[in-house]
């Protein structure tokens, strides 16, 4: 049988384009098999291709002086394979295997008893695997049952691993109870439940075996029970360098270890809330990785503040070129944001049909149509610190206003939806009319696909790679919106940001995202900077609004949020958490 057809035989859908729940007489549409192959094939072709190396973030700290890869709240962000590179570098570095267990064990089974203070009466119940992940499994066990904490271990597959052995020994010598079996997880009448079956070694087209399938199944049963399950390092069967999942349980909480994985960042719905704790892992995971996540703190730091002195020109002045008839919204949504986020002065060149609605709705813009002649176009250039370009502009003559624009002002520019769309398949253009300015590109994957002449489902595949690729080509920095969002230089420097909630999947959105950035791009006069910090305050401010409700909600709540984004507060540091993401979405109801 071949691994195609296994994997037919052996997996189901959630839904189009995610494995799902494994299920007997459901099989996977070949489609999407053969998807799977195809990126592998892409995956393949993109190493054998000569590529300038993209350095890991400890690396480009070393080569220079740049507050965005040597901050110290910046959280690295591994693939599967990087996070293994940390972990054997540690190890190398004279760290025993066994330490680096027994640190996660403890500080997984502290973080529990925290947050789930109010469930532990009731006792844990541990589902543990035979690897590593399951000797995770016992470490927690052992620990919690010191605490006085009433707790069992399931074990579903014998201890195999030589760390995940003595564990194992430890915690039985200890006094720690143990069944074997998944239908004995279903016997104790436990409110918490922890995965310990299988860690980051899983990927998403490696077919599931009967001995974790049968634990998952019995897992997803306790939480339709109300159980709380939680996740050691990933949620079992989710891919942690993709976040494409073969029927992983959704999980109120997920525990990781030195390193946020990329899969955390893409399922979130699985992974609910997210908690880095350290290992001692420390610089081997800045040297694994390539990318970093944005923290609050990180954001504080990098955030450019506005002197007591200030005026409007210092604060800088932003101009807005879009609103085709029938479009001036996405202009006005634009402007908002850059007011509401320091901006000097705004001012909005739109169509004529425009206009009028654009005077309306925001009289604190200044307002022009667009320019026609040149001399027209120089006044608004030698006028403008920054320029955002593309918002509700249209399709017709949109490149053409692009190009006269771009070679017309020679300040940093942000470019977002049809600005994108008008070089649809010629990204390479832009980098003539880029040159050497600040240049920040913004679109969502159906753009970054029309732009690049990719496949979308390839563009969210490769989500955390491809805008460095894009980047290159185009000499700008590129801001792939999504979940999450990744922003990449040209020269490799990537932050991820995770702040984003549903509420801001909606129309206009991209707007509010484009005068902030704008606005920031203006007074940082760096790219990477204003990106992420852009994305960051866009996030966050939706999330202030509401990180589980999205129906009741419009973008009109996530403006008025954003004061308290730029007077954000310090976290409370908790040793050993490094960093957290709450839950987000609506709850499944199901």
């Amino acid at each position: 049988m071949t691994q195609i057809e296994r994997m037919s035989a052996d997996l189901s859908l959630r839904n189009e384009g995610r494995l799902g729940d494994v299920q007997p007489g459901r099989q996977v549409p070949l489609r999407v098999l053969f998807r799977f192959e195809r990126r592998r094939r892409l995956d393949a072709q993109d190493h054998a291709q000569p590529r300038p190396p993209r350095q890991s973030i400890a690396k480009r700290a070393r080569a220079a002086d740049s507050s965005l890869v040597r901050h110290a709240s910046l959280i690295p962000v591994t693939s599967a394979a990087e996070a293994s590179a940390a972990d054997a570098a540690a190890i190398a570095g004279g760290t025993p295997s066994r330490a680096l267990m027994q640190r996660a064990g403890a500080a997984a089974a502290a973080e529990i008893a925290t947050r789930f203070a109010d469930r532990m009466e009731q006792g844990v119940v541990i589902a543990t695997g035979k690897g590593n992940n399951g000797g995770d499994g016992w470490v927690i066990a052992r620990a919690l049952l010191a605490a006085g904490i009433r707790v069992r271990v399931v074990e579903c597959v014998e201890a195999q691993s030589p760390d995940a052995r003595a564990e194992r020994s430890l915690a039985l010598e200890d006094g720690v109870p143990f069944t074997t079996g998944a239908t004995s997880l279903l016997t104790g009448g436990e409110r918490i439940a922890v995965d310990a079956l299988l860690g980051t070694g899983f990927e998403v087209d490696t077919p599931p075996t009967r001995e974790i399938a049968e634990p998952l199944v019995r897992l997803r049963h306790l939480r339709e029970r109300g159980c709380a399950i939680v996740a050691v390092d990933v949620p079992t069967y989710l891919d942690a360098s993709n976040g494409y999942h073969a029927g992983a349980t959704p999980c109120a909480l997920t525990i990781t270890f030195g390193s946020m994985k990329r899969g955390h960042l893409v399922a979130r719905d699985v992974c609910g809330a997210i908690v880095v704790v350290d290992i001692g892992l420390g610089r081997h995971a800045r040297d694994a990785a390539v990318a970093a996540l944005a923290t609050p703190d990180w954001f504080r730091a990098a955030l450019p503040p506005i002197a007591a002195g200030a005026h409007k020109g210092t604060r800088k002045k932003v101009v807005i070129i879009g609103g085709a008839e029938g479009m001036a919204g996405a202009v006005i949504l634009a402007a908002r944001a850059a007011q509401r986020s320091g901006a000097g002065m705004v001012k909005c060149l739109v169509a004529p049909g425009s206009l009028l609605a654009l005077q309306e709705a925001e009289p604190t813009a200044q307002s022009a149509v667009w320019p026609v002649g040149d001399e027209e176009l120089a006044s608004h250039t030698q006028w403008a610190d920054v320029m955002l370009i593309g918002p509700g502009m249209g399709k017709e003559g949109a490149r053409s206003m692009v190009e006269r624009v771009l070679r017309a002002f020679d300040g940093p520019v942000v470019l977002d939806a049809d600005a994108l769309n008008a070089f649809a398949g010629d990204l390479d253009a832009l980098r003539a009319l880029v040159g050497t300015r600040q240049a920040l590109l913004t679109p969502h994957p159906a753009e970054f696909a029309r732009l690049t002449g990719e496949d979308i489902d390839d563009v969210l595949f490769r989500r955390f790679d491809v805008p460095a690729d894009a980047a290159r080509r185009s000499g700008a920095t590129v801001l792939l919106k999504g979940v999450p969002t990744v922003v990449t230089s040209p020269d490799g420097d990537t932050i991820i940001v995770a702040e984003g909630t549903p509420l801001l999947a909606t129309g206009g959105s991209g707007d509010l995202l484009g005068g902030i950035a704008a606005t920031l791009l203006a007074q940082t006069r760096d790219a990477v900077s204003a990106g992420a910090l852009s994305a960051f305050a866009h996030g966050r401010a939706a999330a202030m609004v509401s990180a589980r409700q999205v129906r009741g909600y419009t973008l009109d709540d996530v403006l008025a949020a954003l004061p308290q984004v730029w007077a954000l507060e310090p976290n409370v540091r908790r040793p050993p958490v490094l960093c957290e993401l709450p839950a987000v979405g609506e709850v499944d109801r199901a």
